[in-house]
């Protein structure tokens, strides 16, 4: 009976019950891959930390007690002190707030600006494919790492400034995923059967191709947070990256630089923290690619 009442209820209808579908097929294979769910929890629980800094952090992240600089680690200061006596732990969870904004937020600027021109060209295809990828080549052809760099020397340091920095060098990237992946399908019969009844190109491109393009870029988006946040490490420990007194990891590391070698926990914690969401990050990326790939929906 069920089925004769959605059978009946219109393609509309049909669709949408559809992805839903698909959708809890998605979640149900991501659920069974434990290294994914682990990552899942451990993002999660970051979020969450740095969403309650203010409330769970100990001591505030300016607080300096000159008296116990340099302190270990300590019931009283659980990831040491640093050079102005100021709570490594407590920095640390007010410092996620800049790291993971600056990971999230570039990777989804860039992600949407890559998205738009990769649709352009992978349906258009043409002089318009030859031109932009021509010059998607020529920005690819640069280094990440530098690219932001330059442009983050140009802009100037600061947080808007270094997303901007961040999303450029990721622009490249998902419009080659997303081209490719149009390509694919956008000599599907169901797209002529579109075309046929006049639908409109941008109605197109969002309710029928992105729908059946966009699994690569899930993927890529959940790894490439990651490579952003050690990107956005790197330009702060270069200093063109956030600027004192806001604690971020990468400027945490290179204010501990100067006393690696007397006092590592500085720059142990730090570096652990960085490398922890980089971690959970490609885990839930992996699970994500498992979870998406067609050859496990046989």
């Amino acid at each position: 009976m069920a089925d004769k009442a959605i059978a009946a209820a219109g393609p509309d209808v049909r669709a949408r019950r559809k992805k839903e579908g698909q959708f809890t097929l998605v979640m149900k294979r991501l659920s069974k891959n434990k290294v994914a769910m682990a990552g899942l929890v451990i993002i999660l629980l970051l979020f969450l930390a740095a969403l309650l800094a203010p409330v769970i952090m100990p001591y505030g992240y300016e607080e300096m007690d000159m008296l116990n600089r340099f302190a270990p680690p300590s019931l009283k200061h659980l990831c040491g002190t640093d050079e102005m006596g100021r709570d490594i732990f407590s920095r640390l969870l007010y410092g996620a707030r800049a790291s993971l904004e600056l990971g999230f937020l570039a990777t989804i600027f860039s992600t949407a600006v890559g998205m738009l021109i990769g649709s352009i060209v992978g349906y258009f295809g043409g002089i318009v494919d030859t031109t932009v990828m021509r010059l998607v080549d020529i920005l690819q052809a640069i280094p990440g790492v530098l690219l932001a760099i330059a442009i983050s020397a140009c802009l100037g340091s600061g947080f808007f400034n270094t997303i901007l920095a961040l999303s450029i060098g990721g622009i490249p990237m998902t419009v080659r995923l997303l081209r490719g992946s149009i390509m694919g399908v956008r000599k599907m019969e169901y797209l002529e059967a579109a075309q046929t009844i006049n639908c409109s190109v941008p109605r197109l491109i969002m309710k029928h191709i992105l729908p059946n393009s966009i699994s690569p870029i899930i993927v890529s988006v959940t790894m490439g947070i990651g490579n952003t946040i050690l990107m956005a490490a790197s330009l702060s420990y270069i200093g063109l990256g956030v600027q004192p007194p806001t604690p971020e990891w990468g400027a945490m590391l290179s204010g501990a630089r100067t006393y690696m070698r007397d006092y590592p926990h500085m720059v142990l914690f730090p570096g652990l923290a960085i490398a922890l969401v980089v971690l959970s990050l490609n885990m839930l990326g992996d699970g994500l690619r498992d979870a998406l790939d067609p050859k496990l929906k046989q």
